[in-house]
């Protein structure tokens, strides 16, 4: 007899998938993936795999919600515009979003997203998640940015 299959909690799930969203939609947005390409590569060979990472240790993919990942991607995507309009005017006078970081730009669209789109989720949920992947990529100095913007995000968007 088997053991019975462990299946992850579903925040974790989604931990998982927002990470790997943020990845896509950085490949994307530097190598310029088309959209089916870049969500086929990630089914294939990234999500469910277990990948080893100098800087953070073994991160895995095993567990990510591939739904939640393919709805952050394609809302990203398709939304990037009311996206972009909505977080640039959260940012400091004289910043735009493309003097961020790639990655930090990826981070509050993703955010902003689940904000603006994904009612299910709570705000205080989705941003102490994208604050998180931000530490997996910055200090706290940028991650206390991600808070400050994406809160900003959601009072304007979840009245």
């Amino acid at each position: 007899m088997s053991a019975p299959s462990q299946t992850p909690p579903r925040s974790q799930a989604r931990s998982a998938a927002r990470l790997a969203a943020v990845q896509a939609l950085y490949q994307m947005q530097m190598e310029g993936t088309a959209l089916p390409w870049l969500l086929d590569e990630f089914h294939q060979h990234r999500l469910g795999r277990v990948i080893d990472d100098e800087d953070h240790g073994e991160a895995t993919y095993a567990e990510a919600e591939v739904d939640f990942f393919n709805d952050i991607v394609r809302g990203v995507d398709a939304r990037r515009d009311e996206i972009d309009e909505i977080l640039s005017a959260r940012l400091a006078a004289g910043w735009t979003l493309a003097r961020l970081d790639k990655t930090m730009t990826q981070i509050l669209r993703a955010g902003a997203y689940e904000l603006i789109a994904r009612k299910d989720v709570p705000p205080a949920a989705a941003i102490s998640e994208y604050v998180d992947v931000a530490k997996a990529f910055f200090d706290d100095r940028e991650a206390k940015f991600v808070n400050g913007v994406l809160d900003a995000v959601a009072k304007q968007t979840r009245v």
